[in-house]
């Protein structure tokens, strides 16, 4: 019983934050509208609406149909170079949104060298990247690693013997993949766009660096610009119904998809022709380029020229915070869903298993909207918390508590319960059932999931932003404060320290993949 207990606990306790903001947010619009929101509605809030709505949607698009055709390519087919496109092409997951957005901001804007050139040389215009458009472009090229990692797990895990069958009946290989492997990859594309959609809602960085107005730039402007932290709060929890509304479209959607799951031999590649396996080489060429090899050879470039100028003692504090942050976030968010995923293990009571899933639903709701949601709260029941850290680290682990959550329970979920049942019954203790049985399987789980939350939590932005103490500096919050400035080639040497930070983990995690060569 006391077992029991302790277990309900633990999931209470990891789904408390979320619980909290809900509640928080929905109490604010209890609140009557004050002026400042009444001014949000009529000058802001509709054209940030639409602009929300219509980025969500191209990037979701854009990324789905990306990333699903860079994974077939790589899992179906043999060409020039797949072996290094395999893992290369998660690259691009690096690069923070708002850095890509910097470089293109910088090296494509119409005061850029590059534009002034083509302009005064060939009258080559084109349209603004600090545009709906620009953003939607950054966002997708950003994104599209999320749906071709998972879309490439699920065409190299279907089943040669349904394309056998599928040439039985008559069906070329081009007609076996669209009508039986489409329909087999097709929920987890649908789970990773659903992904691509969530964090496109969440943005910050992208579209404050390209000036688009977004519910998440409305949110900053309300807490910063108009000091009015109710109005804050009430703009998030805008957010937070369209995020809910994503998950319930993904549901369905998913829902609606009934397929079998694939099981016998794994596909076997097939070479493609001459000229299409050098077209294949061209386009994943291409797409790694754009997204990682030119915005890291543009850091590099900017970074050299203003290296000796920038680089001082303030870059070591700058480093030495972030990697505190994102290295005990990671630390305390792998705790806690090992804990959490235990717990939901053992037999707990109505109550906590009703609560659980609120835990993982924190990846749902933007870094904004958290921040606002516990600062308030927790600010006014406990004054003493503001100017500290722990605010922060709250929302760090209520926000990527899924990205912990997923690898480890995944990895306690292959662990048949006769393990434990037998151990038990040779006299074992939890702690030794711990050290000597599921550790020594669960390393490489823990470990995955330890890279995943360090990689995200480096790159974060809205939640260190808005809720960090005065004066506390990231070398993601430099990356903002130079680019808000306009200064995209000094933001260079802070945004390639991210790159490289962000380059080892990715490495490490893309060799791990089943069937990486």
């Amino acid at each position: 019983m006391l077992a029991r207990w302790r277990a309900s606990f633990v999931i209470l306790l990891a789904a408390a934050p979320a619980v909290v903001v809900l509640l928080g947010l929905a109490g604010a619009w209890l609140t009557p509208a004050g002026d400042t929101l009444q001014h949000q509605w009529r000058y802001l809030l509709p054209d940030a609406a639409r602009n929300t709505l219509i980025l969500v949607m191209t990037v979701a698009l854009g990324a789905a149909l990306l990333g699903t055709a860079l994974a077939a390519l790589v899992a179906l087919y043999e060409f020039p170079g797949r072996a290094f496109f395999s893992w290369s092409l998660l690259l691009p997951l690096s690069i923070p949104g708002y850095v890509l957005a910097a470089v293109f901001a910088g090296s494509l804007d119409y005061s850029s060298p590059l534009y002034s050139w083509l302009r005064e040389q060939f009258g080559w215009q084109w349209p603004s990247i600090r545009s709906l458009g620009g953003a939607a472009l950054v966002l997708m090229l950003t994104l599209f690693p999320y749906v071709y990692l998972i879309a490439r797990v699920a065409f190299e895990s279907a089943a040669q013997r349904y394309l056998e069958a599928a040439s039985l009946l008559g069906r070329t290989r081009r007609q076996a993949t669209r009508e039986v492997l489409l329909p087999l990859v097709l929920p987890a594309v649908l789970a990773a766009t659903a992904l691509v959609a969530m964090e496109t809602l969440a943005d910050f960085g992208v579209v404050a660096a390209l000036n688009v107005d977004t519910l998440t730039t409305a949110l900053y402007r309300a807490w910063y610009g108009m000091f009015s932290l109710v109005t804050a709060q009430q703009v998030a929890g805008l957010l937070v119904l369209a995020a809910l509304l994503l998950l319930a479209l993904e549901h369905r959607a998913r829902s609606w998809v009934r397929v079998r799951e694939a099981s016998g031999p794994v596909l076997q590649r097939r070479p493609l022709p001459a000229l299409t396996a050098a077209l294949a080489t061209l386009f994943a060429s291409s797409i790694l380029g754009i997204s990682f090899a030119w915005p890291v050879m543009h850091l590099l470039s900017w970074a050299s020229a203003h290296l000796t100028a920038d680089l001082d003692a303030r870059y070591w504090g700058y480093f030495v915070r972030s990697l505190m942050l994102a290295g005990l976030g990671a630390l305390l968010i792998v705790s806690i869903s090992t804990l959490f995923v235990y717990a939901r293990r053992n037999a707990v009571g109505r109550i906590a298993r009703v609560v659980a899933p609120f835990a993982t639903a924190g990846y749902a709701i933007p870094g904004a909207v958290l921040a606002v949601g516990l600062f308030a709260p927790m600010t006014q029941a406990l004054p003493w918390l503001q100017g500290t850290l722990f605010v922060l680290f709250v929302a760090y682990i209520t926000r990527f508590f899924a990205v912990g959550h997923a690898p480890i329970a995944a990895g306690l979920a292959r662990l048949p319960t006769a393990l434990d049942e037998s151990a038990l019954l040779l006299g074992s203790r939890p702690l030794e059932r711990w050290q000597h049985i599921h550790w020594p399987l669960l390393k490489g789980s823990v470990a995955a999931a330890f890279v995943l939350t360090f990689v995200d939590l480096m790159k974060e932005l809205p939640i260190t932003l808005l809720t960090r103490p005065f004066g506390f500096e990231t070398l993601a919050i430099r990356v903002f404060e130079l680019t808000s400035e306009g200064e995209w080639e000094r933001a260079a040497v802070p945004a390639l320290a991210l790159v490289l930070a962000g380059l080892w983990p990715l490495k490490w995690l893309a060799g791990r993949m089943p069937h990486a060569t």
